[in-house]
């Protein structure tokens, strides 16, 4: 994120083209679901995966952050959060006060200086260099 462009708020998500996935899953699943009476149940596996795909985000604005999971959602603001745990080949998460962690759906470390422009200053750009 450039610094000459303010960003006044993000969403990651997981990428649309993995519903292709449930998609070709939900094709693949048909001669077996059709086999006997009540293995049409298999399809709720590809359902299940778009739900997930399309229901799992975080919004990132300058006042909070929304980490909506599949079954829910967490409001936190910015106050509320001391740290961010950065996983290497995972989905980040927030630290509490309290010391708990709220998981970033879709947030991953190489989204830092992003989430870092829209924080306002309250998460540090990785990418930053001093001036000399």
């Amino acid at each position: 994120m450039a610094a000459s462009r303010a960003v006044q708020k993000l969403v990651f998500r997981i990428p649309s083209p993995a519903l292709i996935a449930a998609g070709t899953i939900a094709v693949c699943a048909t001669p077996f679901a059709w086999a006997a009476p009540g293995l049409q149940a298999i399809y709720l596996l590809p359902l299940g995966f778009a739900w997930w795909v399309l229901r799992n985000r975080t919004t990132v604005d300058s006042a909070r952050l929304v980490a909506r999971g599949t079954f829910g959602k967490r409001v936190l603001a910015w106050d509320d959060v001391t740290a961010i745990k950065v996983v290497p080949r995972g989905w980040l998460s927030a630290v509490l006060a309290d010391g708990s962690l709220v998981r970033l759906p879709a947030v991953r470390a190489g989204h830092l200086s992003a989430l870092a422009a829209v924080s306002g200053g309250r998460v540090p750009d990785p990418d930053h260099r001093p001036e000399p």
